[in-house]
């Protein structure tokens, strides 16, 4: 074994990982000539495909030019575009674009930003609002706002308190617990539509639609954490379009880049910069990382937008949403799985097991099973899950749905 310590990998059971050496379309290439099709963008972040052209000639460009510049007290051309790229497909009435590194920043910002708006209106709220099975990343901040368990577990004591709704399986009951609730609230965040690592669970707009205007009747922040979402995952380029509503602070990353580059944005509206504009320089929003901004991630930011205006990606997205579908019909009638859905361009299924859950057993099997045929799928314990990026085909989709119609009950490789 390397001295390399992998993410969300637990080494004492794990396989030594294949050497990936290259990527193209929806493919990932080994050290020995293996070609992997790539079923989950990797870590939901490539959305036109590997290596994309425009995005790679757009990298190589920047690095010609500026390399890195502190972000504090300067700026540069590509963060100055992509801000202004982003503020014009973004829902109205957003304004302000923070860059920072991950989507784990970018709503730890968002958390920030909430507070500070508090604190410096001369009325502070410090109660954060967040879903049951909710997760928006690894700093401490987005730990505390997603749901506790294995995730982080011997974190517990740096962790501040969250009031939880419950997932909106019964949409009246998490209505009427945010009602309850969102009275001197700082702000409610949640994963539009779709909750990604608590299960690939889906929830309606207009549930979304009702929660924001809950919050806007307490004068509580709205806090849409697009992450996974945004870029047309879930068949809109926002998911917060499906629901017609703008939020206070809107994070992305992910898709940002096409998932060329590590970047991070958190949106924001006026009144939340306001909140920290002034003579008073303690009101400053006090948050950076040395990166900020990088120029070749701006760069490559800049590149994905142009790519979004100039090329028909959202009916890409149309034709692969409709390709999904019909390969994932015949599951609906498999006695093997339950909770079968779709959420735009996504599809996940649970396989029926006995100890459902992100620790499930199956899970690791799972994975090895399809990586033996040459797939990547990575399952959230027992759900099994399909995200793949816009360029795939639909005779590669396939090979990812006939794996798993072949999957073994028990997922024995």
């Amino acid at each position: 074994m390397s001295g390399v310590w992998h993410p969300f990998t637990q080494h004492a059971v794990a396989p030594e990982p294949p050497l990936i050496t290259r990527g193209e379309s929806a493919w990932l290439i080994a050290g020995d000539g293996r070609r992997i099709l790539d079923g989950i963008s990797s870590w939901w972040v490539t959305t036109h495909g590997h290596n994309h052209p425009r995005i790679m000639a757009a990298i190589r460009a920047q690095t010609e030019k500026l390399d890195q510049v502190i972000f504090a007290g300067f700026t540069h051309q590509p963060a100055e575009d992509l801000a202004a790229g982003l503020l014009a497909i973004a829902p109205k009435g957003l304004a302000h674009v923070f860059y920072s590194d991950s989507g784990s920043t970018a709503v730890e910002v968002a958390l920030k930003m909430s507070l500070g708006f508090w604190h410096n209106s001369g009325k502070p709220r410090t109660k954060i609002i967040a879903l049951e099975h909710a997760y928006h990343g690894d700093t401490i901040g987005t730990m505390a706002a997603g749901a506790r368990g294995v995730f982080n577990a011997p974190y517990e004591p740096l962790l501040f308190e969250v009031v939880r709704l419950p997932f909106p399986t019964d949409p009246v009951a998490t209505l009427t617990a945010l009602e309850h609730e969102a009275a001197g609230a700082a702000a409610l965040i949640v994963e539009p539509l779709l909750l990604g690592a608590g299960g690939m669970l889906i929830y309606s707009a207009d549930v979304l639609r009702q929660m924001k205007a809950i919050c806007e009747s307490h004068g509580t922040l709205f806090i849409a954490d697009e992450c996974l979402t945004g870029f047309g995952r879930t068949g809109t380029l926002f998911a917060c379009e499906q629901a017609g509503i703008t939020p206070d602070l809107v994070c992305l990353a992910k898709g940002l880049t096409g998932g060329a580059t590590p970047l991070a944005a958190t949106l924001a509206t006026p009144a939340i910069f306001q909140a920290h504009y002034s003579t008073d320089r303690r009101k400053t929003f006090f948050h950076s990382s040395s990166y900020t901004a990088n120029p070749i991630a701006c760069a490559a930011g800049v590149a994905n937008l142009a790519i979004w205006r100039e090329e028909p990606v959202l009916e890409r997205v149309a034709v692969l949403a409709a390709l999904q579908e019909e390969r994932l019909a015949p599951f609906r009638a498999d006695p093997r799985f339950e909770n079968v859905r779709r959420c735009g361009t996504i599809t996940a299924l649970n396989l029926k097991v006995t100890d459902p859950g992100y620790l499930a057993e199956q899970g690791p099997k799972l994975a090895a099973y399809f990586l033996a045929r040459n797939i990547l799928l990575r399952p959230l314990g027992n759900t099994i899950y399909v995200l793949p990026p816009y360029c795939i085909t639909a005779a590669e989709l396939d090979m990812i749905y006939a794996a798993i119609a072949d999957c073994p009950e028990g997922a024995t490789p």
